[in-house]
C-alpha cells in the first residue's frame, strides 16, 4: 500500500515537472521591481484629509485614516481608507495597486462603500522614480472615458507625508484638481 502512495506523488511529481515549461511560458513568474520598492515607502498607518474642490462653492473637508501594506509577498499594494462622514457614519475605500517590471507601468483598482463600480487607472508612461501617474482606464478600450482624469501620488518630507491629486480633463484638455488626499504617516508598518 505505501509503495502506491508513494508511486502515485512520484508520478504526480513528474507530471507538474514535465508541465512547468509549458506554465512558465504562458503565466511567466514576475519578481518585484522598483515600483513595487517605491509602493513598500507607502506601507504604515496614516491620518488623511481629503479635499474635494467642486467647481463652484467653497472646498470640502473630510477627515480619515488609511492603512496600507504589501501583500502577496510583496507584489502589490493594498490601502484600506476610513472616511468620518456627515451624521456620524463613515465610509471605506480600498485600492490595489501593482507594477508590472516589464514595461515600468503602474495598475490600480478602487472600490468603496458609495459607489458599486469599480475604479481603473493606469500609467501611460514608465516610472520616473519620484512618482506614480495615473490616468482611467476601461477594461474595453473602444469605451471612451466620459470623466477622464489624471492622478498623481508623490511622496514628500522623508516618506512622512503622502499625497494623490486627482485632475479631470474638460473638454478642452485643460485640468482642474478636483480632489487631493494629504496623508500623514502616524506609524511605520513593521
Amino acid at each position: 500500500m505505501m509503495k502506491r502512495y508513494l508511486l502515485a506523488a512520484f508520478a504526480c511529481a513528474l507530471l507538474v515537472a514535465a508541465d512547468e515549461p509549458a506554465r512558465k511560458k504562458f503565466e511567466p513568474r514576475s519578481e518585484p521591481g522598483a515600483g513595487q520598492a517605491y509602493l513598500a515607502r507607502f506601507a504604515g498607518d496614516w491620518k488623511v484629509v481629503k479635499t474635494f474642490h467642486p467647481r463652484s462653492g467653497a472646498p470640502v473637508v473630510a477627515r480619515g485614516t488609511c492603512r496600507q501594506a504589501m501583500v502577496r509577498d510583496g507584489r502589490f499594494l493594498q490601502s484600506d481608507f476610513t472616511f468620518d462622514a456627515p451624521g456620524g457614519r463613515t465610509t471605506t475605500g480600498q485600492g490595489l495597486i501593482g507594477f508590472e517590471p516589464e514595461t515600468g507601468l503602474f495598475t490600480s483598482v478602487w472600490t468603496d462603500s458609495r459607489q458599486t463600480r469599480m475604479s481603473v487607472r493606469r500609467s501611460r508612461e514608465p516610472f520616473d522614480g519620484t512618482r506614480i501617474t495615473m490616468h482611467t482606464a476601461h477594461l474595453d478600450p473602444k469605451v471612451p472615458d466620459p470623466f477622464p482624469s489624471r492622478t498623481v501620488s508623490t511622496l514628500k518630507d522623508g516618506d512622512k507625508v503622502l499625497t494623490h491629486q486627482q485632475f479631470s480633463t474638460n473638454p478642452d484638455g485643460t485640468e482642474r484638481l478636483v480632489m487631493e488626499l494629504v496623508l500623514t504617516r502616524t506609524r511605520p508598518t513593521p
